[in-house]
């Protein structure tokens, strides 16, 4: 993540981004030239200013300034020089942060795997916050960086190819988390066994690398119940015996996509220790082919006892959340549960890459995930489980099916009715976020790759409603 210093001023500052709203009055030294520009502070616009003192970026805000995406932008223009200053001394603390939090998220970039460096590389490794009022301003950046922080871990995790981030070093790059106070505890295959959860278990079988279940918990402070947070942690996923075309298929390093941002909202948490008790619950396994591969036809009991009939072994995402989600729901008793995966193409069709899909047993729990995205950029839209999309995973052997052998349009909402089953009577939320993990080229707003999605989203939901008892 960027260096970030809040003061007053910033004598090595090469470059200084200026936020402006419609109709605001211009710097000084800028009003010739954003005259001759027509720049009038509208939103997504800027205007690039070579000054006697340097280099100085005017940044449109809009009417309704989103400090965030404005400084993305600021960032993604100033990406070619190593150190800039963000000029906060109109913005509130709040907005203030979220001018950094921009600059920060738009400037992640993964690189460690290169040998040789590239010339055009981006250079920005530091900003100066410029304000009046450093220490409140500090205050609010501590706050907001937690979240920033989380998201940044969980791009990196995300960028990792699955030869390198194999379910167990998946598991060791959770260890940091513990310098944090984040207690860390790991099921591996016997104790998946003795426990009893055949799922997970089934859809790890087929890879020399054995699966997972890794727990996260952060205490807090409150006495009450955590909130649970349960990840999709598929570091590789072929389809397993229903493989998967070889068009797109590397994408499939990022199916983990949802522990990923479970993990990072767990950090975020204990980054600005928060009170609210919580866990990331993180299904964690390859799914590869091999001889001790599933099935197609192949009839799974659950930890819920339930058994499963395998039609589609690439609808692997759900059977690992269906034993994530009833072993926390039995072992912890959340107050409520919210799922992340990447799961299904089928979101992707209905909602693009615009916002993740949301489903639930629970609508209060519902709309506050919701709210939670929009204050933060993170969008979801509420989807349907109807009555006959659970009817359809009806099974003549087995207690329910997982999917249909058609997995076209719906699939996103049988998967979810598939889901809810296992959930059980817990306030329960599941994200598709198989639109959303991922952006293939780089925008104003946002860097290519991985996005991080959730982990700030989850960190505002429990700041917003679970640190209270």
């Amino acid at each position: 993540m960027l260096e970030v210093r809040i003061g007053r001023t910033a004598p090595a500052a090469t470059a200084i981004a200026v936020p402006v709203a419609a109709g605001a009055p211009m710097p000084e030294q800028a009003r010739a030239a954003a005259a001759v520009d027509g720049f009038t502070g509208a939103a997504g616009t800027l205007c690039d200013i070579s000054t006697a003192q340097g280099r100085l970026l005017l940044v449109g805000t809009g009417d309704r300034p989103n400090l965030t995406e404005a400084g993305a932008r600021a960032a993604a223009a100033l990406l070619g020089v190593a150190h800039v200053a963000l000029d906060a001394h109109a913005l509130s603390p709040a907005d203030a942060a979220a001018f950094a939090a921009g600059a920060c998220l738009r400037a992640w970039r993964f690189d460690r795997l290169k040998t040789r460096p590239e010339p055009d590389a981006p250079k920005l490794a530091a900003i100066d916050l410029l304000t009046d009022t450093p220490d409140a301003v500090e205050a609010a950046w501590r706050t907001t960086s937690a979240g920033v922080r989380g998201a940044l871990f969980a791009r990196d995790l995300v960028a990792e190819p699955g030869n390198i981030l194999t379910p167990q070093e998946f598991i060791e790059r959770l260890a940091p988390l513990a310098r944090h106070g984040v207690a860390i505890g790991v099921l591996g295959r016997p104790e998946l066994k003795r426990q009893g959860l055949g799922a997970l278990l089934a859809v790890g079988g087929g890879s020399v690398h054995p699966p997972a279940l890794a727990v996260l918990r952060w205490k807090g402070r409150l006495r009450a119940p955590p909130v649970a947070f349960v990840g999709k942690g598929i570091t590789f996923d072929t389809g397993g015996i229903s493989i998967k075309p070889a068009a797109g298929m590397e994408a499939m390093r990022g199916d983990m996509a949802g522990a990923a941002a479970c993990a990072g909202a767990i950090m975020a948490l204990a980054l600005r220790n928060s009170p609210a008790p919580a866990i990331a619950v993180l299904a964690i396994a390859e799914n590869a082919t091999g001889a001790a591969s599933y099935r197609p036809g192949d009839v799974l009991r659950s930890f819920s006892g339930r058994t499963i009939e395998v039609i589609d072994t690439d609808a692997e995402g759900r059977l690992v959340l269906a034993d994530a989600l009833a072993w926390t729901a039995r072992q912890h008793k959340p107050r409520a549960m919210i799922d992340l995966a990447t799961l299904t193409g089928s979101i992707v069709t209905a909602l693009g890459h615009h916002m993740a899909g949301l489903f639930d047993n629970d609508a209060a729990l519902a709309a506050r995930v919701a709210a939670a995205g929009r204050f933060c950029g993170e969008l979801v839209w509420r989807m349907p489980i109807g009555e006959g999309h659970r009817r359809d995973l009806d099974s003549a052997i087995a207690d329910l099916k997982h999917c249909l052998p058609e997995r076209m349009q719906p699939d996103a909402c049988h998967a979810a009715a598939f889901l809810r089953e296992f959930a059980g009577t817990t306030p329960w939320v599941h994200l598709d976020i198989a639109g959303v993990a991922a952006r293939a080229t780089a925008e104003p707003a946002h860097a290519a790759g991985p996005t991080g999605f959730g982990v700030r989203l989850l960190d505002r939901l429990v700041a917003e409603h679970f640190e209270t008892a």
